[in-house]
């Protein structure tokens, strides 16, 4: 039997995918995003899970696999909706039983820090919380109203300017294409707008995808029509261009990405920028992912 109870399905950021996925909350405390299905199973409803089970879990991991794990990551969409005390007592426990993890993360919903005191992020940090991976999805307000993210540029922004300011690192995602044609070059202006006012230490962009059908998408945004390859590829040159960050990891290397693209801003743009621009103009000969690979 395994030390952890997982609900399936169990999703964790690419970069996680050598680290234990330890659930504190089951699903999403907001999902309504329209463009997500990550938690919409029925079994997936949202609820914190009981403590005594998380260092229950933690205890038992500890003993089977003891200095072996170095990353955790907390699942599921939101763990920092949990109190700040009791993440605290979870992190005092992967001290305790996990004692060679260097390095433990979580997804992050802006609005779940809105009760989080400076004071509270700074203890969290403290006690181990090193990275929170921010699906901002866009900077653009009228994309995030469209899509019922629940967020604005602002509320963003001040959580990212909270993590930041604890000493936490902040992975941002932003989705290419989710503004759809008519809402493109705001949502790729804006998107850098909001990037260059909080300079994350990761930043990164998926492709919108959309598995389980358009439907729900579509209801809420009907004016929706999906980029193609060209104009995807011209949103991401819009952004690039518009970014003016000083250090930050940048990757669009997720499956869903057509044009892998890796580099450190502002350092590489000029380079990722051309590699855009030669993608535009010969996508024929451009080094590009095969649309089989792009399954998710």
């Amino acid at each position: 039997m395994l030390p952890i109870r997982y609900i399936e399905p169990v999703f964790r950021p690419p970069s996680e995918a050598e680290s234990l996925i330890l659930p504190v909350t089951d699903g999403c405390s907001w999902n309504h995003c329209t463009f997500c299905d990550m938690y919409t199973a029925p079994q997936k409803k949202f609820r914190a899970r009981e403590e005594a089970e998380v260092i229950d879990s933690l205890r038992l991991t500890g003993e089977r696999y003891g200095e072996r794990i170095r990353r955790v990551f907390l699942a599921d969409g939101d763990a920092l909706a949990l109190p700040t005390r009791r993440l605290l007592a979870i992190l005092a426990a992967i001290r305790t039983h996990l004692p060679a993890v260097r390095r433990i993360s979580s997804y992050c919903l802006p609005r779940n820090l809105r009760k989080k005191s400076p004071d509270e992020m700074s203890e969290l940090a403290a006690a181990g919380l090193s990275m929170a991976y921010v699906g901002a999805e866009s900077g653009d307000d009228a994309v995030l109203d469209k899509v019922n993210k629940g967020e604005t540029f602002e509320s963003t922004c001040v959580a990212l300017e909270k993590l930041g300011a604890a000493g936490i690192s902040r992975s941002v995602m932003i989705l290419n294409g989710l503004g759809g044609g008519v809402l493109s070059p705001q949502h790729a202006e804006n998107s850098a707008r909001l990037a260059n006012a909080t300079q994350p230490e990761y930043l990164a962009t998926l492709v919108v995808s959309l598995p389980q059908g358009e439907a729900r998408f579509r209801a809420a945004f009907p004016e929706w029509e999906p980029l193609d390859q060209r104009g995807l590829f011209a949103e991401m040159e819009h952004f690039l261009s518009a970014l003016e960050l000083q250090r930050t990891v940048f990757r669009s290397d997720h499956a869903s990405n057509w044009l892998i693209l890796k580099g450190t801003l502002g350092a590489d743009k000029e380079r990722l920028l051309a590699e855009v621009r030669s993608a535009i103009a010969a996508p024929a000969t451009a080094r590009l992912r095969p649309a089989w690979a792009r399954g998710l």
